[in-house]
C-alpha cells in the first residue's frame, strides 16, 4: 500500500488500514521515527476513552429511580 504526502504534508490512510484498526474522524496516533521509517500506533488510551463513553451511566437518571 502506498499514500501521498499531500502539500500540507498530510496524508490519508488506505481505508483498508483504517477499518482493521477502526480508526474514525478524531481517533489519535502515535507518531515515532526508527531510523527513517515512520510509524503510527494506535493510540490504546483513546480507544478506551472512547468505548467507556459509549456506555457511561447517566447518573441523573438513575437518581429519578
Amino acid at each position: 500500500m502506498e499514500a501521498t504526502v499531500a502539500e500540507r504534508g498530510q496524508i490519508t490512510l488506505p481505508k483498508a488500514v483504517r477499518d482493521a484498526l477502526g480508526l474514525t474522524k478524531g481517533s489519535v496516533l502515535k507518531v515515532e521515527l526508527d531510523g527513517s521509517r515512520i510509524i503510527l500506533r494506535k493510540n490504546v488510551d483513546d480507544a478506551i476513552s472512547r468505548v467507556r463513553g459509549k456506555f457511561a451511566r447517566d447518573d441523573h437518571a438513575d437518581k429519578g429511580k
